[in-house]
């Protein structure tokens, strides 16, 4: 728990590096190189880069792309909203994180979007306790439009692992949660429908009808008390 503490540590930090580099004029991959400059830094690797073939260190998200938008030469703009989502890997522990962070002035539509997406994290973050169960905490974050095809994960050794942490659904079902388990909390929420899409590239996935969605994500540590 002391590495995954100091993975974290150095994940979380890379999120916020990110986040303050969201602003008009930027590209999503000089914020990449940023966050991989600074993860490698710290002794750490960027969990992500060939994860699975995933050909970056970040997952940058605009405006209606939900999850795992890839960084390139896009331009960031006035108004626009953007996802960051960053693991890094230490000493054999992984972290993992994201947030969506405003460029510039937003819409209040946008504004409330990630108000909500990040606070029904911490309604969610209520139930992870031990002796609730998985189910309690994805019944707390749902809202109307939470995507239901991706969830949150167990997170330690590898970056995905058991239990799956659905945003949705009724509560007192799967897995118990027990003091020292790590989890990833992660609700993505859609202005419009939950229903979202990949493109072809295999990883950038997209809301279906076109309209914003935001992201919001820690990595949890399930005590005998308030959890971590």
């Amino acid at each position: 728990l002391s590495v995954m503490r100091r993975a974290c540590k150095i994940t979380a930090a890379a999120r916020a590096l990110a986040g303050e580099m969201v602003r008009p004029g930027v590209t999503t991959k000089e914020i990449d190189k940023a966050v991989y400059d600074f993860i490698v830094s710290q002794g750490a690797r960027p969990a992500f880069l060939n994860y699975c073939g995933y050909p970056a260190s970040v997952c940058i998200s605009v405006n209606n792309t939900v999850i795992h938008g890839i960084p390139g030469g896009r331009v960031l703009k006035e108004g626009d909203i953007v996802s960051i989502d960053v693991g890094a890997l230490w000493n054999g522990f992984n972290g993992d994180c994201a947030a969506t962070y405003a460029c510039g002035q937003i819409s209040d539509e946008a504004q409330k979007l990630i108000n909500v997406t990040r606070q029904s994290f911490f309604e969610g973050v209520k139930f992870a306790r031990q002796g609730y169960r998985v189910s309690d905490i994805g019944h707390a974050v749902q809202t109307y439009s939470v995507v239901r095809s991706f969830v949150g994960h167990g997170v330690g050794e590898h970056m995905h692992e058991e239990p799956e942490v659905p945003n949705y659904g009724k509560p007192g079902r799967g897995p118990r949660l027990v003091r020292g388990m790590t989890i990833a909390i992660e609700p993505m929420v859609n202005v419009g429908t939950y229903e979202v899409q990949v493109l072809k590239d295999g990883w950038t996935t997209v809301t279906a009808d076109g309209k914003l969605s935001a992201h919001y994500e820690n990595t949890v540590l399930i005590t005998d008390g308030e959890p971590e």
